[in-house]
């Protein structure tokens, strides 16, 4: 008991207190400071961005670890794997993103590139795409204006991974029967420069007829052209002879 009264227990204990205040702080301090960090550079396969439960909102990916079409944090099947920025919903359903690629091999008499960016309505596809590239030496650079269906993406997805399995020769056939009983999908508005070297501005009517065409021909030739909804050109400028 004299012990404890002592002012060696006393100085002991106060040492004793100071050491635990000191470790608490420094490690709240560590703790606080590895939230936030800077960085001059970091080598990675893939980001994953998620929301405080987990809810996935963006991917950073390169080829290898690109991943599947994923809906509602479910992840299906891709048959395409690229470099990407990839973006998500508030319930984990891409909705655009990003990808990109190019190369030339030994034995390619060109190069092929191409860049895409788009945004896609909720549970479908992209009705806004930015697209640039080149293939067999043709380049292009065009902005798609799209409707889409207001049936969900993984009939489609589905679709896709039966199509794909069946010859080449039966895939187009099959395509358009599932068109059939899944309608909506159409280009609305086409601008660009294509392949040819020619620009243009289509603008089309709700089952993707062109009705609006305005053109630079390759040799700069200019045209504006107003058809009907069977496709025939009724007026046009200049008109020809």
């Amino acid at each position: 008991m004299k012990f404890l009264s002592s002012q060696r227990f006393l100085a002991v204990y106060s040492g004793v207190l100071t050491v635990v205040f000191c470790v608490t702080v420094f490690a709240g301090f560590a703790e606080s400071r590895a939230k936030v960090q800077d960085l001059d550079e970091i080598n990675v396969h893939r980001i994953n961005v998620r929301e405080p439960d987990g809810t996935l909102r963006m991917v950073i990916s390169n080829m290898a670890s690109f991943p599947g079409a994923i809906i509602k944090g479910k992840e299906y099947p891709h048959p395409r794997h690229t470099a990407a920025v990839l973006f998500f919903d508030n319930e984990g359903t891409e909705d655009g993103g990003l990808i990109f690629g190019g190369q030339k091999g030994p034995h390619d008499a060109y190069p092929q590139s191409y860049v895409h960016l788009s945004f896609d309505q909720y549970m479908q596809d992209q009705v806004l795409a930015l697209d640039a590239g080149q293939e067999k030496g043709k380049k292009y650079s065009t902005i798609d204006i799209n409707d889409v269906g207001d049936y969900p993406i993984t009939d489609a997805l589905a679709a896709e991974s039966r199509i794909l399995k069946l010859p080449k020769a039966q895939q187009k056939l099959a395509w358009e029967e599932f068109k059939k009983t899944h309608p909506g999908d159409m280009n609305r508005i086409k601008l660009g420069r294509l392949g040819d070297k020619s620009t243009v501005l289509e603008m089309k009517d709700a089952t993707g007829k062109n009705r609006i065409v305005m053109k630079v021909a390759p040799d700069g030739a200019p045209s504006l052209e107003f058809l009907d909804a069977q496709g025939k050109v009724v007026s046009e400028l200049p008109e020809k002879r």
